[in-house]
Parts: structure tokens; sequence; C-alpha cells
């Protein structure tokens, strides 16, 4: 015994000091942790448990109708435009019968259709702009433009060897 001790001696001393620490953590943790508690509260109050499903089952409902009526709302909205793109079309075969334009009365139609939905809207009068270029600007004359020109390479083969 003397000559184990006396070869490993601090090995066995060092383990132990670590089963030791590792045995109070452990012990600690299960203290701190309530084993049994939370299976009998649940198994004491069942009524708590079944007010959260119930309360949980009124919160799906209620999203649930909230996106049914979003839906009927946007299906609404679906059948408003097919009706106005409808209408639209049957005015433009009309006009086309008589004989009119009917881009033109597209166009109005349309205008009437932003005024009625934005009257708070004021349509703005464009400035008037000078042109970027004079009249007589031709990008292929080669006048006028400044001093890059672009030519045409040669025609033919490529010259080498």
């Amino acid at each position: 015994v003397g000559s184990l001790l006396s070869s490993y001696g601090w090995y066995i001393l060092l383990a132990a000091v670590a089963v030791y620490l590792l045995v109070q953590k452990v012990s600690r943790s299960l203290a701190a942790r309530p084993s049994g508690s939370g299976a009998a509260e649940a198994a004491e109050e069942p009524d708590v448990v079944v007010r959260r499903q119930e309360a949980l089952a009124a919160s799906r409902l209620r999203m649930q109708e909230e996106l049914n009526a979003q839906a009927e709302k946007y299906k609404e909205k679906q059948r408003q435009l097919e009706e106005e793109k409808r209408r639209q079309k049957i005015a433009m075969w009309e006009s086309m019968q008589e004989g009119k334009s009917y881009k033109g009365n597209l166009k109005l139609n349309q205008q009437e259709a932003e005024s009625g939905a934005s009257t708070s809207a004021v349509p703005k009068s464009k400035p008037n702009k000078k042109p970027l270029r004079g009249g007589g600007y031709n990008p292929l004359s080669g006048e006028g433009g400044g001093t890059c020109s672009w030519r045409p390479g040669r025609r033919g083969p490529s010259a080498g060897g």
C-alpha cells in the first residue's frame, strides 16, 4: 500500500478532490431544480391548463376571422377592378364602332378616375425647358458633336500574317 501511495499519491488525491467537487455541484443542481413540483402543479390545477388552451383557441379563432375578413375585402376590391376594366373595354369597343378615337377616350377616363380618386392632387405644369442640344445636331454626321468622333473600322479581313 505504501509503494502504491508513494507512486500514485498525488493522482489519487487530485481524483478524490475532483470527485468531491463534482458531487457537490450535482447535489446543488438537484436541490435548486424542482424535481416533481412542475408535474405536481399541472396535476393539481388542470383548470389552469384548460383555461390556457381555451385562450389559445380563442386567439387562433380571432386571428382566423381577421384573415378571412381581409381576404373578403381583397376579393371585393379585385371584383371592382375587374368590373372597371370591363366597363373600359365596353366603352372602348363602342367608341371604335362609332369611329371615334378610343385611345383618347381611354386617357380621359383614366384622368377622370384619377381626379375622382385624389381631389387634393394639383396637376403640375411643366416649366419651359430649353433643349439640351441645338436643332441642327445630328450624331451620325460627326459635326457639332465636340472633339470625339467615331469612325467605322476598315472592311475586309484583318491585317496580319
